[in-house]
């Protein structure tokens, strides 16, 4: 395996020293609006810009000491970008806010007036795309996203800048947080991960799900009631799915809260996948936002210093077990990849 000298150079600057990605995550556009129109009481459309810049810039600042990348969107993540720590690399989102997709077959969609080419020049290390992906969707739907990501893939290749693809699955019309969509997730998982590895689509590392939901993993802290899955079920998915993994894989937290994501990490270990590591989003700050609402930047800035790092340090720490993305390809080093 070699890789081009951009996408070496993209995978280090986002990587800690040992070549495992410890990044935040701060893209939620949509998403962070309404969660702030919801706490202030205020509708959606008074949430301005520079609300949802503040914000940003505010986790950026003080997160990213504790982070080897921040991932940000081009929107309102710019002024946060230049509010990093020297020792974090930047990921750029090159999607529309994804969260908010409701259309059927949830189709993806680019920003208009950015490319991979633009992207980079605003300092992007790497580019992050977010697809909502289901082996089960008609061919006609899915058809459409493979030959989109595999023009991704080769925008990010011209360009020589690694291409980290972001894959959300989903039923259409179902519950996705309900028991039966959680028994029809590893296997989701599993064959999204096998069809994003191929080598036409250029993914240089695989921002994944983790192949259950906690909350119905029996004998977890995480489990209050019914269950889907043995502990031993649970471990036996994240085996299957990191095993369909041709490229580097990281995991993403889905909007769980700080305790779930470390219980997950610590299940992945007990599994003895080969993650190489994390974005990780709301689960470290996503309890900043009421702060933030209610009482402005300051008290935000004082909550993200103290329970935020608390929170970040807590997800570093299971990222122990995690291995190098390099070692992914039976390199020692970054270097020995050229």
């Amino acid at each position: 395996m070699k890789l081009t000298p951009g996408k070496q150079k993209g995978l280090q600057a986002v990587s800690d020293s040992r070549g495992v990605i410890a990044a935040a995550a701060m893209d939620q556009r949509g998403s962070l609006k309404s969660a702030i129109a919801k706490e202030k009481g205020i509708d959606k459309s008074a949430v301005s810009a520079q609300m949802l810049e503040e914000f940003k810039t505010t986790v950026t600042r003080v997160l990213t000491p504790y982070a080897s990348a921040i991932l940000l969107d081009p929107e309102f993540g710019l002024p946060a970008s230049r509010q990093r720590a020297k020792n974090a690399g930047l990921l750029l989102a090159y999607e529309n806010s994804g969260y908010d997709n409701t259309r059927p077959g949830r189709l993806p969609d680019l920003l208009d007036i950015w490319s991979v080419r633009r992207l980079v020049a605003a300092g992007a290390d790497c580019i992050k795309i977010l697809l909502y992906y289901t082996p089960f969707d008609p061919p006609a739907v899915n058809e459409i996203k493979h030959a989109w990501i595999e023009r991704i893939g080769s925008e990010c290749a011209a360009v020589d800048v690694p291409f980290f693809l972001e894959m959300v699955g989903y039923e259409e019309g179902a519950d996705e947080k309900g028991i039966g969509f959680a028994r029809k997730k590893p296997d989701v998982v599993a064959r999204t991960i096998e069809e994003f590895s191929k080598p036409q689509y250029a993914v240089d590392v695989l921002k994944v799900e983790v192949p259950v939901n906690m909350t119905y993993v029996a004998g977890t802290k995480s489990c209050k009631g019914e269950s889907a899955y043995t502990r031993d079920d649970a471990k036996e998915h994240f085996r299957r799915s990191a095993a369909a993994a041709q490229k580097p894989f990281i995991y993403l937290s889905a909007g769980v809260n700080n305790d779930v994501f470390a219980e997950t990490l610590d299940l992945a270990a007990e599994a003895g996948v080969n993650f190489s590591g994390v974005l990780c989003g709301r689960a470290t700050w996503k309890e900043g936002i009421p702060v933030y609402a209610k009482r402005g930047v300051k008290a935000l800035e004082d909550w993200l210093a103290d329970q935020g790092v608390k929170n970040i340090n807590n997800v570093n720490e299971r990222l122990k077990p995690a291995k190098p993305w390099f070692g992914f390809y039976g390199a020692s080093s970054a270097s020995a990849l050229s």
